[in-house]
Order: C-alpha cells, then sequence, then structure tokens
C-alpha cells in the first residue's frame, strides 16, 4: 500500500500535463499564451531589478576610474589594469556594446 502511495505522489506532476492534451484547442491556445505572458512579465520584472543593481555597482565607477588613473599615472602596472574598463559608461550617450552586454575593453 506505502509503495502505491509513492507512486501516485510521484506521477502526480503528470496529471495536469496530460490533461491540456484533451483540452478544446482554444483553451489550449490561451493556457499557453497567458503561461508566455507570464513569464515575460517575470523576466521584466527581473529586468527591473538588474537594472536597479547595475546602477547601484556601476554609479560613480567613471569618475573613481579617473581619479585612480590620476593617482597611479606613474604605475604602469595599475595603469595596464585599469586602461582596460571603458572611461564611460555611466553616460546616457555611451552606446550599449552589440547584444546588450556590457563589456571590458582590451
Amino acid at each position: 500500500m506505502k509503495a502505491l502511495l509513492i507512486c501516485l505522489a510521484l506521477m502526480m506532476p503528470v496529471f495536469p500535463v496530460l490533461a491540456q492534451d484533451y483540452l478544446p484547442r482554444d483553451v489550449q491556445r490561451f493556457v499557453d499564451r497567458r503561461e508566455g505572458c507570464d513569464h515575460m512579465r517575470g523576466e521584466l520584472d527581473r529586468m527591473h531589478e538588474l537594472s536597479r543593481e547595475i546602477r547601484k555597482s556601476c554609479g560613480g565607477t567613471d569618475k573613481e576610474l579617473a581619479q585612480l588613473k590620476l593617482k597611479y599615472a606613474a604605475n604602469s602596472t595599475i595603469m595596464q589594469l585599469l586602461n582596460q574598463f571603458e572611461a564611460r559608461i555611466e553616460a546616457a550617450e555611451a552606446p550599449m556594446p552589440k547584444g546588450g552586454t556590457p563589456k571590458r575593453k582590451g
């Protein structure tokens, strides 16, 4: 009896999928469309979260990079490292790299 209950419990996630095979076409189209919509809404929420984190992480780094370059201008090792970074990532007119992913120079 215990084994039967375990088997039934393991099969439970499958039943909704099986039930969808027997839905009327218009209902199935709606379910598919709505699930896609809900997924994209979740992605939009994630995009807003990423935008906040980018502002938090990137804010002030243009100025800080410029200050560090002035401070360590005579140190070629540090300058080599600092020169890998784009000087202006915060400016509104700075273009987003192709593919939408921030990149390091070099």
